[in-house]
């Protein structure tokens, strides 16, 4: 891992995965959340290095269309 400044830290969180089938989920910790000001449909860019470390940024102006939004427009 990476050498970081304890500094840069803005907090540490941990999260569940739940397998279903071929679906993996995982919740986005609320303080995250807010951090990167996370809406609706918004995507996250997920980065593995060789040696386990992975960055999540969120891809600014991507949005995710709405299944429901299609259904009924």
């Amino acid at each position: 891992m990476p050498l970081i400044d304890s500094q840069d830290i803005v907090c540490i969180e941990e999260t569940a995965v739940t397998v279903r089938s071929y679906r993996r989920r995982t919740t986005v910790p609320s303080k995250i959340f807010k951090l990167l000001k996370i809406e609706h449909g918004d995507s996250l860019r997920w980065v593995a290095l060789k040696d386990g470390t992975v960055y999540i940024t969120k891809i600014e102006g991507v949005k995710e269309e709405d299944p429901e939004e299609i259904k009924d427009g």
